[in-house]
């Protein structure tokens, strides 16, 4: 069933749609850039994700009669306007930073080019969309660093709203993350999808003891049983005592983590559990997993933490016009110069500055050229790479960003732009970005 995305908008972007054909300037040819000003939370870098999303969703981008009837009865705009959407298709080019990539303030994130109608009625998709899953993927991409090779789930759809989880659980995984316990993201993406038991389980029965056979009895040894729902120390007596010493794993929500992981590991030991992992949750972030990584614990279940960007629960990502054809079909550079709101307009193309040993030391953004040009008259292509990709050509998506393949292809490059970056990257502090943006 074809579910349009078309109202996932704001009112406005259709109004200057209504008045922009009124106006005869609708069709003029423009470009759109979406990019963040500085990195939230004053992190080092930032990870791209939701583009995979946003193209399935411009491909889904179209005014049914459902849609046209609703502006219409709302008098949102115009019944010439009203037949125009009727036909929309997004028919330009988008190129942009390929999903899982890190990018810094300036970075030209997407590059939007066609009329004006067309480009400037995705604003809000393209906002709302990207925003969101950048944050969560950021702030998961620091989390899997901190976790030092151990295993992090993501656990955090009773923290968000019912589609905002599947899309944090997409994004998690993008960055790094092994698995996740939202079943519609393990349905829709791929998603390795993990989960037990929660306390309540142990509760709706007579006994610990009583639960925890249960619970074997219908998932075999190797499951992860709960221990703290009453004393943990007896919780892991009883774990072994019923699974025996082949028991999967034990989980802990509550308490001095550190602490009480090495007393459950010395514990487990002593009772010939050698091979029964540790999982550990309760409201962890990257500053509680980067404590934990030296400990026993084998792996982390996160949730809230991560579906709200720990605390920067957005990019702060804008999108605005940047360039836009004259009426000799010149290309002309557009930009906003509000205080603090300034944007650098022009055409862009970017490449990613490495030193001999390959790590990065600046982004270089081109202006002029655009998107699929190669810089003239520089001596950094040996020492660089190119960033941009294109999505879109002339309406038609590349199919490869999208689904399956497409979150493949982005927890690939993930891996490696993270490996290019600087050591200060790393640092969970806050601070200025990891490498500079320089505009040529």
């Amino acid at each position: 069933m074809h579910i349009s995305t078309a109202l996932l908008t704001d009112h406005y972007e259709l109004t200057m749609v209504d008045a922009a054909l009124k106006a005869g300037t609708a069709d003029r040819r423009s470009m759109f850039e979406l990019f963040a000003r500085r990195l939230s939370g004053a992190r080092r870098y930032g990870v791209v994700a939701g583009t995979g999303r946003l193209l399935e969703a411009i491909q889904q981008f179209r005014f049914t009669d459902a849609e046209l009837d609703f502006l219409r009865e709302q008098q949102v705009v115009s019944a010439s306007t009203i037949e125009w959407l009727a036909d929309y298709r997004f028919s330009g080019e988008i190129w942009g930073y390929p999903e899982g990539e890190v990018f810094f303030p300036g970075s030209p994130l997407l590059t939007v080019e066609g009329s004006f109608a067309e480009g400037v009625i995705l604003e809000t998709l393209a906002l709302s969309i990207m925003n969101y899953d950048s944050a969560v993927a950021t702030a998961a991409s620091r989390m899997v660093y901190a976790a030092n090779g151990k295993p992090l789930a993501e656990m955090g759809s009773r923290r968000t709203a019912e589609r905002s989880a599947v899309a944090a659980a997409r994004a998690a995984y993008i960055a790094g993350f092994s698995a996740t316990s939202n079943l519609e993201a393990g349905r829709s993406y791929g998603i390795p999808t993990m989960g037990t038991a929660a306390h309540s389980f142990t509760l709706l029965h007579d006994s610990e003891r009583e639960a925890f056979e249960a619970q074997i009895a219908a998932f075999g040894t190797d499951t992860t049983l709960l221990i703290d729902t009453y004393d943990i120390e007896q919780g892991v007596r009883t774990a072994i005592d019923v699974a025996g010493t082949e028991l999967g794993a034990v989980r802990i929500d509550s308490g001095d983590l550190t602490v009480v992981a090495a007393e459950v590991r010395a514990l487990l030991d002593s009772l010939g559990a050698t091979n029964t992992r540790i999982t550990v949750t309760n409201d962890l972030d990257e500053h509680t997993v980067a404590a934990l990584a030296a400990s026993p614990v084998d792996s982390f279940g996160v949730g809230t933490s991560v579906v709200i960007g720990s605390g920067s629960p957005t990019m702060g990502m804008v999108y605005k016009l940047v360039a836009r054809e004259n009426d000799e079909g010149e290309w002309v550079s557009v930009a906003k110069k509000s205080t603090d709101k300034a944007s650098v307009g022009g055409r862009k193309s970017v490449r990613r500055l490495l030193n001999s040993r390959g790590v990065a030391r600046s982004e270089l953004i081109f202006l002029g050229d655009g998107p699929g040009g190669t810089p003239e008259g520089t001596d950094v292509a040996e020492t660089s790479r190119q960033v941009l990709e294109q999505f879109v050509d002339g309406g038609s998506v590349a199919q490869r960003f999208t689904g399956t393949e497409g979150i493949a292809l982005a927890r690939e490059r993930h891996r490696a732009s993270i490996a290019e970056l600087p050591a200060v990257a790393m640092s969970l502090t806050r601070g200025d970005p990891a490498i500079t943006t320089e505009y040529r």
